[in-house]
């Protein structure tokens, strides 16, 4: 039987950032699936030629439907779509704006059909969409406008992955946004996917308090007791009736939830907001962490990091979260295929 060989598509980003020669860099050495860009194909050989590295681009439109092969250095197949005006390096121009949302679009629409297995994004610049006149508040919330999803954020480095129940908010926010419906969908979704979409068969999650000591029974703020704990609870009686539940702890206090020792009996974090667990996770990872987008019906990683304009075109962009990204994302593809797999055999009816 032939292996499956999973095709991967990585949208570029911003065209004025680092994500092109990222797309370049990567391009030059092996992976076991195959790699499709979309972006401007004479982009992505001119930032070649600006770095001095040998790119062949083939047009996917010409392989699509030919049989997957692993991705070979110093080739990439590349769905061209054209830029409005053309690029300069590190400076920015709200012309482009419309062919990043085409580049994702492309994406969204291939991943959907089939065509691609996951995607894996680069970095976009949400300030020049924005001045361009389209409303675009991050990848997140426009890949689940996109595909009808429940997007839950969840980074992930050696060692530690933490989801977020709230986002881009500000602080004064926050607490009306934890409800226990939305708290509720977030850790469901986390605990679901962290089975079906990682491989964690019994997942163990800590869960942030939202107050200082977690409240401290009330004295310092009363939504663990009124809001959080209910919902854990509700949470915890439904996955007791798994043939293997996992377990959720918490609410605890964040200020030592994130402890070695802590840290050791548990596959994921749930922090409250933003700033309470990406601190910590950046200080053990920047650079070589992973932005995981659960809760939406394709598979979608990213880097975590911004375009970088000023190392646009310097050949000083590391590739090492992009790698990072591609890599869990294969990965995922592994598990989501074995869980289905599983699945289908189990309602086989017996013979």
């Amino acid at each position: 039987m032939n292996r499956f060989i999973q095709r991967l598509v990585i949208t570029a980003g911003e065209p004025a950032g680092i994500g092109p020669d990222l797309c370049v860099q990567l391009a030059q050495q092996d992976h076991a699936f195959a790699l499709v860009v979309i972006a401007d194909a004479r982009l992505l050989a001119e930032r070649a030629a600006a770095l001095r590295l040998p790119l062949e681009i083939i047009p996917f439109a010409e392989m699509q439907h030919q049989p997957r092969a692993p991705h070979r250095a110093g080739r990439l197949l590349v769905w061209d779509i054209a830029l409005a005006a053309p690029v300069q390096a590190g400076v920015l121009n709200p012309l482009n704006a419309p062919y990043v949302l085409q580049t994702i679009d492309a994406a969204i629409d291939g991943c959907q059909r089939g065509v691609f297995d996951a995607l894996v994004t680069g970095p976009v610049h949400k300030a020049v969409i924005n001045e361009a006149g389209i409303a675009f508040s991050g990848h997140t919330e426009y890949l689940a406008q996109r595909t009808g999803g429940h997007p839950v954020m969840m980074l992930a480095t050696e060692g530690l992955r933490v989801a977020l129940v709230t986002t881009h908010l500000p602080l004064t926010a926050v607490p009306a946004a934890i409800t226990p419906q939305r708290l509720t969908e977030v850790l469901e979704i986390l605990y679901r996917e962290l089975q079906t979409r990682l491989g964690i068969d019994a997942p163990r999650i800590l869960v942030c308090g939202l107050n200082p000591h977690a409240g401290e029974d009330g004295h310092l703020g009363r939504e663990e007791i009124e809001v959080i704990t209910p919902a854990l609870d509700a949470v915890r009686a439904r996955i007791a009736q798994q043939a293997r539940p996992g377990s959720i702890e918490g609410p605890l206090s964040a200020d030592t939830l994130f402890t070695v020792n802590n840290l050791a009996r548990a596959d994921a974090v749930l922090a409250m907001y933003h700033d309470q667990g990406l601190p910590v996770l950046k200080h053990m990872g920047f650079g070589e962490a992973v932005n995981i987008t659960l809760g939406l019906p394709i598979i979608r990683t990213s880097v975590d990091h911004g375009t970088a304009l000023s190392l646009a075109g310097t050949g000083q962009a590391k590739a090492d979260s992009f790698l990072y990204a591609l890599r869990i994302a294969s990965e995922m593809v592994t598990h989501v295929l074995s869980h289905q797999a599983e699945h289908k055999s189990e309602d086989k009816p017996e013979q």
